[in-house]
């Protein structure tokens, strides 16, 4: 697979682009901490003597990301393998394993930076991006989409949650119930999503690529599978190609199960890079079309009655 992709280095990002979505203060505190030896953010987001610098470089490895993105020879279609992730960072606090909002400062960057007028975000992680949704959330050149397991930490992305002010029609949230699979996340992809992506038309897709929605993940409890990650990236770039010159990136977010994230992420690499790899999946996958419940649909009904006050392409269907 490497000889047929191409390698981007990545860069720390600077302070004024930290600033673009996070409050100067809390990156102060974040390394003042890391140079202190470490502690944590909370009980479950630990900072070591080399997160600070480690964070900053994946943030700017995001950005690195967006530059070749919007760079007249591409590449167009990246992914960013970085740690830590970022979708629960806030402007003012890290959370849940995050200390920086990658994709969040991704976007700001794409705006500030490159012009883009509209950007999409699309996080199909099994936890919601509390953070991502915060920072964007009265604004309208950025859609933020989440689809992630409910209930489950933390506790945030309630289909009424929709943004607010400017903002408002611009968050789509569809929380799922557990044991979903690939059925269940392509439909909502088919019929949610990515109607309201095409009517958006955004200048660059950014996917929080979290991979704990798999099915052999010992977090969360859905069925996805490679494959399922392979058909969503897919779709995504469909998308990318008719409205943004088919730029798409995928950030790195969650996923705990080395072989589970390993399948994934290179079924997401083959859908960007269009590499028609052989792609085998961790034993035991879920059959096509199983553990996708029920009560998942009348979500899917719910959500979409719900923006189509939003969307006219959702009133049509």
């Amino acid at each position: 697979m490497l000889p047929r992709v191409r390698v981007l280095k990545p860069r720390p990002a600077t302070a004024e682009e930290l600033e673009l979505v996070h409050h100067p203060g809390y990156l102060r505190t974040l390394a003042e901490l890391a140079a202190r030896g470490g502690g944590y953010l909370d009980a479950e987001t630990v900072v070591g003597e080399r997160s600070h610098e480690v964070a900053v470089l994946a943030a700017g490895g995001c950005l690195a990301a967006v530059d070749a993105a919007f760079s007249p020879e591409g590449p167009h279609g990246i992914l960013c393998l970085v740690r830590p992730p970022g979708h629960h960072a806030l402007p003012g606090r890290g959370m849940g394993f995050c200390l920086l909002n990658n994709v969040a400062l991704a976007a700001a960057y794409a705006i500030v930076e490159h012009g883009a007028k509209r950007v999409l975000i699309v996080d199909w992680d099994l936890h919601h991006g509390n953070g991502t949704e915060a920072i964007f959330y009265g604004r309208r050149d950025v859609l933020y989409a989440s689809v992630h397991q409910s209930p489950c930490y933390p506790g945030t992305g309630w289909l009424s949650d929709v943004g607010e002010g400017q903002g408002e029609g611009f968050t789509v949230n569809l929380p799922l119930p557990p044991g979903c699979g690939d059925a269940a996340y392509v439909e909502a992809f088919e019929r949610l999503f990515l109607p309201v992506a095409r009517e958006y038309g955004p200048d660059l897709v950014l996917i929080s690529s979290g991979h704990d929605a798999h099915f052999a993940d010992p977090l969360g409890s859905m069925q996805v599978t490679a494959q399922g990650y392979r058909r969503l990236t897919a779709l995504l770039s469909e998308v990318a190609r008719e409205t943004a010159n088919s730029r798409i990136i995928a950030v790195l977010e969650g996923g705990y199960n080395e072989a589970g994230l390993a399948w994934s992420l290179l079924a997401v690499l083959d859908a960007l890079g269009d590499l028609h790899l052989e792609l085998g999946d961790v034993p035991g996958a879920p059959s096509p079309g199983l553990g996708t419940p029920s009560e998942a649909f009348l979500r899917l009904e719910q959500a979409l009655r719900l923006h189509s006050a939003y969307w006219k392409t959702l009133r049509t269907r």
